[in-house]
């Protein structure tokens, strides 16, 4: 059963990063501007991030395993949409779509280990197998990308869902158990919709001031989306059923978890967006052979997850979560200090550093989140954690990826509109003037790229210095995430 869990889960969270690699195939097929070119990257977290609350109270209330099953295979489908995409906005479609079904599984995984693993330390076990491969899915992602671009073309990133797909809706329907509370009342539909919409406009309104705009619609979203999500806490503390039990964020170490989740993965899917375009755009090395060079991330994923359930007996959630964080600020430090010209030893190291960090705070995270909940409420906390994976990685894109444009932009003033988008549109540039002119192009592109990722290396060290204090003020000396709801 874990097994099953961990394979649709795997999908998932490759799908988050999966495109990273594929996107300079995908931008000389298509040719799509720099603003869908980010659509096409995070508006897949950002739909997934907006609908979890929401599913976790639907599977809770009519079935995990059968909102598990119905949500692969509308994934299914939705990756055939996105593989047959003809231009731009058909593909972002496709996305949405393939956001929608990742929303209905990804509760469903976390909560089905809680139903299944009654014993704390094996479901604390289990839990770090789980974060091994919700990590190394974002990390490989990459790597699985590249080999399949490189063979095929872009769409090969979609295409290759559809096997597997088929695979485990077998397997779950066979192995998997069903669990529903028939205690819950009707899922708050006008909740559902306030918890949609606040997501999704904060998502956005951060997105485009991120990006420098100061334009009234753009701040009118944002403001928005904060007034929204206020009336959807409000909302869920008068209900007796409500979809997200608000009160849970009283609990310091809940909160805790949950921002450490959210950092921790707006920190690797920011650097893994970038360092793949750095890779192959600065370094000209194909997608396959810029997917081999994240791997370290990857593996560095999988060791720290693994490593999780032992340190937190030895040195509590607090302890682990510390060191996570820390490996993320030390990853951050490494590259904004690296000397110039950038070189891959270094981006390798801060890799490692990265995947280490994210492995163990996502563990602690999750099996803290777990904890905190009965089981007949395990997809609501199922649905926080997964909101703040996958929302993390879209804001991570959305707002890193933004100051690194504009810091990139404000060094390639003088140059064409297109090669000032993107460094993307630079190289496009760059081919159409050929000679010398196209070359003292692509080298200008190239300082400017390494110049806006030391930038914003440093504004990311930042954050997670700020977050790592907090997390560690937040979380009581001695907690462990063992002990279950009180």
């Amino acid at each position: 059963m874990l097994a099953v869990l961990c394979a649709s889960l795997l999908l998932v969270a490759m799908d988050a990063t999966i495109l990273n690699v594929a996107l300079p195939s995908l931008i000389d097929a298509m040719h799509p501007s720099a603003l869908e070119q980010l659509w096409i990257i995070d508006v897949y977290g950002l739909v997934l991030g907006g609908l979890l609350v929401s599913m976790g109270a639907v599977s809770d209330r009519y079935g995990r395993k059968r909102l598990f099953v119905l949500g692969f295979l509308l994934f299914g489908a939705a990756s055939v949409v996105a593989a047959t995409a003809t231009g731009p906005w058909q593909l972002i479609a496709g996305r949405v779509l393939l956001g929608v079904g990742g929303a209905m599984v990804m509760p469903s995984t976390l909560s089905l280990i809680r139903t299944v693993f009654q014993d704390p330390r094996e479901r604390t076990l289990a839990i770090g197998i789980w974060a091994a491969v919700a990590g190394a899915g974002a990390a490989v992602g990459p790597l699985i990308g590249g080999a399949l671009v490189g063979t095929f073309d872009w769409s090969a990133a979609f295409w290759v869902n559809v096997p597997v797909v088929a695979v485990t809706v077998v397997a779950a329907v066979r192995l998997l158990p069903e669990y529903k509370d028939a205690g819950h009342g009707p899922p708050d539909r006008t909740g559902a919709v306030l918890s949609v919409v606040g997501v999704v406009a904060l998502a956005w309104g951060i997105k485009h001031v991120a990006k420098g705009s100061v334009a009234a619609p753009d701040v009118a979203v944002l403001v928005l989306g904060l007034v929204v999500l206020g009336l959807f806490a409000r909302r869920q503390l008068r209900l007796p059923d409500p979809l997200l039990d608000v009160r849970l964020f009283a609990n310091r170490a809940f909160t805790a978890a949950a921002l450490a989740t959210l950092l921790a993965m707006l920190a690797i899917g920011a650097a893994l967006f970038l360092v793949s375009l750095w890779l192959q755009y600065v370094h000209g090395y194909s997608p396959f052979a810029a997917g081999l060079r994240t791997l370290p991330a990857a593996l560095a994923t999988l060791g720290g997850s693994l490593l999780a359930p032992r340190l937190m007996e030895r040195a509590g959630v607090r302890g682990v979560m510390a060191l996570g964080l820390s490996a993320l600020l030390a990853g951050f430090l490494v590259l904004a200090l690296a000397p110039a010209p950038l070189a891959y030893p270094a981006v390798a190291v801060v890799l490692v550093a990265l995947g280490l960090g994210d492995g163990l705070a996502i563990t602690a995270s999750a099996a803290t989140l777990v904890s905190a909940v009965p089981a007949r409420r395990a997809g609501q906390a199922g649905a926080v954690s997964e909101t703040n994976y996958e929302l993390g990685v879209g804001l991570g894109v959305a707002l890193l990826g933004s100051v690194h444009g504009a810091v990139y932009a404000h060094h390639m003033a003088g140059w064409p509109t297109l090669a000032r988008d993107s460094v993307g549109g630079a190289h496009e540039q760059a081919e159409a003037l050929g000679g010398d002119r196209g070359e003292r192009l692509m080298d200008a592109a190239r300082t400017a790229f390494d110049d806006a990722l030391t930038t914003t290396a440093y504004v990311s060290a930042g954050l997670v210095a700020a977050v790592t204090v907090l997390v560690v003020a937040l979380v009581p000396r001695g907690f462990t995430a063992q002990s279950g709801p009180h």
